[in-house]
């Protein structure tokens, strides 16, 4: 969950989508055919593409949130939840490559305060209880329950996700925790003891002269950061071949969100961030729906820690992208994918 602020300054560059070629879908192996999959005969957004500004009511009124509907299975619907704090959907562009030919519906959703969804300037909505329950207000209105609601969070959405599943995981059918630990504070500790020793010195001893001096908006920390740690540990290619999707989501990022939930620096959490001493390692063991945790080899977030969760839930399994990194559905596509959607099969058919 690093910091995407420095992108709305330095990223003026576009890349391009990885594409992999894939068997279409049959009514054998995804039990739906291609003209159900794509047909919105009917569906109450279909005027609109698949788009829904759904009402959620907060302690400071009502707002409205984006969500889009991508395809049709009445068995398998996958909530996404972005991370930041304050990102948008945008990074999850490249699952409209290899969901559809599965025959998985899924569901780009912006949370509120990012920027398809109302942006409220008002920063006690940016809690994480009231982040629960705006989950829980779009599942209701998407019509998503036991029998097929599927919720993925990566990142701060992988947070949120765990909160949700702790609270409401009677409404779901499966639940995966992508690039996200349990605690905090423990991912504090790899990014002090393990991350940052692997910066060369000299880059090292720089970052943290600005670090020290809370000058985290000076150009050059930014691009010490990403041109020394994004492209090893985020994403995993030189800066003019990132996406254009992931390009355009740091540049649509709320600052506000960003900063009063995770902070403004770039080695973990610091500050009076919410997030700061957020823990839920010793809860993990009461999800007994069924859990995929993803990790990454090159990740943020301690590998082992990920790995770690699938054996603590009830009944959890491990998705472990060797060449991966935070952003693993970009820059480990083959494996990243092949296990998500294996995952979602599995416990669709009773396998898992």
């Amino acid at each position: 969950m690093k910091n995407i602020i420095l992108f709305c300054s330095i990223l003026l560059f576009i890349g391009c989508n990885n594409q992999q070629k894939k068997e279409p879908i049959s009514d054998s192996d995804a039990n739906i055919s291609i003209k159900m999959y794509h047909d919105n005969t009917g569906r109450d957004d279909q005027f609109t593409g698949g788009i829904k500004m759904i009402p959620i009511e907060t302690p400071k009124g009502e707002f409205k949130v984006w969500t889009k509907r991508m395809g049709n299975n009445p068995k398998i619907k996958v909530l996404l939840l972005h991370g930041g704090p304050g990102m948008t959907h945008e990074i999850y562009e490249c699952f409209n490559g290899y969901f559809p030919q599965e025959g998985i519906e899924f569901y780009y959703y912006d949370q509120l305060g990012s920027y398809y969804s109302d942006q409220p300037k008002d920063l006690s909505l940016w809690d994480l209880p009231r982040f629960v329950e705006e989950v829980e207000q779009v599942r209701g209105a998407l019509g998503l329950n036991k029998d097929n609601f599927y919720l993925y969070g990566q990142s701060w959405g992988g947070i949120l996700a765990m909160e949700y599943a702790l609270k409401y995981q009677q409404n779901l059918k499966g639940l995966v925790i992508s690039n996200m630990v349990a605690s905090i504070p423990e991912y504090q500790k790899y990014s002090d003891e393990v991350l940052a020793p692997q910066l060369p010195p000299e880059v090292l001893e720089e970052i943290m002269a600005y670090e020290n001096k809370e000058d985290y908006s000076n150009e050059r920390y930014l691009d010490l950061i990403v041109q020394n740690y994004y492209t090893k540990h985020i994403i995993r290619m030189p800066v003019e071949k990132w996406p254009n999707s992931i390009n355009r989501a740091f540049h649509h990022l709320n600052p506000d969100v960003y900063v009063t939930m995770q902070g403004p620096s770039e080695f973990g959490i610091k500050g009076d961030a919410t997030l700061k001493h957020w823990n839920v390692k010793d809860k993990l063991k009461n999800i007994s729906v069924p859990t995929l945790s993803i990790g990454a080899e090159y990740d943020t977030m301690d590998p082992k820690q990920m790995e770690w969760i699938a054996t603590e839930v009830q009944n959890g399994r491990y998705l472990h992208c060797p060449n991966g990194s935070h952003l693993s559905q970009y820059d480990d596509q083959e494996n990243f994918f092949k296990g998500l959607i294996s995952f979602i099969k599995d416990v669709d058919n009773g396998s898992f």
